[in-house]
């Protein structure tokens, strides 16, 4: 029986199209989903959309257009996007979806039914941008840090969630590790924010028309944050599908962002135990990509369209960077001088130059035994190196094992000199190049899940199906 493998990325809010920091994590889902499907798993890969809230009906009121008119519109082009990015995923959830809609209310309804929701009134901040309360000691000269605006002062009647009755349990599944918190920094931040003496929380709104009513009072919606995560239930059958649900719940991994790990680790887990369901095995928090220093996002207006860079780099050139330049976990600031001196370096000058070169010594040999491998240890190390690297989420060390290894390649030709050998030792001649063809074909292996179109260039070159071009013109 495969073993099952069911990873998410956030789904992306639409107020505005895609930028490099939402392909920056499905690309690295796409990675791990490649991996795991190379292993033989049974993979399930969802992203999505999250479509509701007060910031998206201002956004599409801007716009001139009706909320479900403007979601429409930047959904289709996430999807062209991830599509053009060569994004794997499986399914693609919409919480504007009927699916959704069903799943959400038998949630919430399970939830009613636990006793486990009051009323109440909220009076407090709310930062619209962020679709959420936010509390003073939050604020930075009296503005979201995210979104540089002041927030809301709003007072309503709303439906609570008896939180705090879960958090000791919720806190015991993290210290534990039976929820898996990466990097243990993120796994100290969240403990140290459940020891802050967290409150109950809203599930709903009341002056807030788009979204998602609430089944039990139809005169209020449910609160953005509360339905959207409910998404990695929703998309695999929690309504209306017993069989597909229970194949693949709990999700493996949940690939967040860092601005967003108290609701996938602490709001989150809390939600699924009051309604009876198993949290989540592991969540991995990735850092913030920077420009100049400062948050890349839409609200702040220096997002990055990933579609240009590809255009312009190649699309596994700016794969292969993304997960290269940066440790996952951390922060990390783009730039396009550092993009084009990893272009030049690691994949013109690095792989493409080592592709070329095996290609071109290999038509000059008759190897017959293809077997031979003196790098065979080499080889042996990198997979060790590499397997462990993508266990533990680190893609840039997966990436330096191979380039280590294409490094390896390097030397090897350099000390036997195979252009002297094909004049006086054809015998040796034959052994350096079948080594060195087997070792390329390792590499396009390990290659696969980050650079899954290079990988099928270079298998096609090394059949001759394929004349021999250069995989990286340089710039």
């Amino acid at each position: 029986m495969k073993k099952k493998f069911y990873i998410t990325t956030p789904i992306y809010y639409t107020n505005q199209a895609p930028h490099i920091g939402t392909a920056y994590t499905t690309i690295a889902a796409d990675v791990l989903a490649r991996y795991h499907r190379q292993k033989g798993d049974d993979v399930l890969f969802l992203t999505g959309t999250d479509e509701h809230g007060e910031k998206i009906a201002c956004a599409a009121e801007k716009a001139g257009k009706s909320p479900q008119e403007f979601v429409d519109g930047i959904v289709e082009k996430f999807k062209k996007n991830w599509k053009t990015l060569n994004i794997s995923n499986d399914d693609f959830i919409r919480t504007t979806g009927l699916r959704h809609k069903k799943g959400v209310a038998k949630f919430l309804l399970k939830l009613e039914k636990s006793n486990k929701i009051y009323q109440d009134e909220y009076r407090g901040l709310y930062c619209t941008g962020c679709e959420k309360f936010i509390t003073k000691k939050e604020l930075i000269d009296g503005k979201c840090p995210d979104h540089q605006k002041e927030p809301e002062l709003i007072s309503e009647t709303n439906y609570f969630f008896k939180f705090t009755d879960f958090l000791p349990q919720v806190k015991k599944l993290i210290k534990d590790n039976k929820i898996l918190i990466e990097p243990k920094e993120r796994k100290k931040e969240v403990l140290s924010l459940i020891n802050q003496d967290l409150g109950n929380f809203s599930i709903s709104r009341q002056n807030v028309t788009w979204g998602i009513p609430l089944p039990f009072d139809q005169k209020q919606n449910v609160w953005v944050w509360v339905e959207a995560l409910q998404n990695y239930v929703t998309a695999i059958g929690y309504e209306d599908n017993k069989k597909k649900f229970n194949q693949y719940w709990p999700a493996d991994l949940h690939l967040v962002a860092k601005d967003i790990v108290k609701f996938h680790a602490i709001f989150w887990p809390a939600l699924l135990l009051a309604v009876g369901l198993k949290p989540p095995k592991r969540i991995f928090v990735h850092g913030f990509l920077t420009s100049d220093g400062q948050k890349m996002s839409k609200s702040l207006g220096n997002a990055i369209d990933p579609i240009h860079l590809a255009d312009k780099y190649g699309l596994d050139s700016l794969r292969y960077f993304l997960l290269r330049e940066f440790a996952f976990g951390q922060d990390g600031d783009f730039s396009i001088k550092r993009l084009e001196e990893r272009y030049n370096a690691d994949l013109a000058n690095g792989l493409g130059n080592l592709v070329s070169r095996i290609l071109t010594l290999s038509a000059k040999a008759n190897i017959k035994n293809t077997s031979s491998n003196e790098l065979s240890s080499e080889i042996k190390s990198t997979q060790a190196k590499y397997h462990q690297a993508i266990k533990q989420i680190k893609f840039h060390e997966a990436l330096e094992s191979i380039w280590r290894l294409i490094g390896v390649c390097d030397e090897y030709i350099e000390k036997n000199k195979p252009w002297q050998l094909v004049k006086d030792n054809q015998k040796k001649f034959s052994q350096v190049i079948s080594s060195l063809l087997n070792t390329i074909k390792e590499i396009t292996v390990l290659l696969e899940p980050f650079m899954p179109d290079t990988s099928k260039k270079i298998l096609s070159q090394l059949k001759g199906n394929k004349k021999a071009e250069a995989l990286f013109p340089r710039l």
